[in-house]
């Protein structure tokens, strides 16, 4: 895997690009050191990666059940914390909850598919679990 970033300004607005979907992703920094909100920060975008992973898996295993999902949606809280000596605040909690909503949508299903997500499919899940506290929950709602 590859990804490309350049630098579209004279301050902090980046693009990325992968070398398989070619889809760009734009990041910037916080205007208070001199960035213009162009795009997302950093740390977000490693809360969306996470989501984006567990999400994709969880609306492929309830694909294949069958599950009609009208309204998926997944928020992130994560809890950083500052490290002795310097300036990084890596992620220690991360907290995600899933809210699906469908007709005649299983709630032990999608409980089971973010189950599988988070524990066996997951790269992403994989990646920041041995840093941070990951845990999550589902509210699943007819539609």
């Amino acid at each position: 895997m590859k990804v490309e970033l350049v630098r579209l300004d004279d301050s902090f607005h980046f693009e990325g690009t992968g070398s398989s979907s070619k889809v760009t992703v734009h990041t910037d920094a916080a205007e208070d050191i001199g960035g213009q909100n162009a795009g997302v920060r950093p740390m977000e975008l490693l809360l969306m990666g996470l989501a984006s992973c567990s999400a994709i898996d969880v609306a492929l295993i309830l694909k294949k059940q069958r599950q009609d999902i009208k309204d998926f949606r997944i928020s992130v809280e994560g809890e950083r914390v500052q490290e002795e000596d310097t300036k990084r605040k890596p992620f220690r909690k991360i907290h995600l909850h899933f809210s699906l909503s469908g007709t005649g949508l299983d709630a032990d299903k999608v409980s089971k598919a973010i189950a599988l997500s988070m524990e066996k499919y997951c790269s992403a899940t994989a990646q920041m679990e041995a840093l941070a506290e990951i845990t999550y929950e589902a509210t699943v709602t007819e539609a």
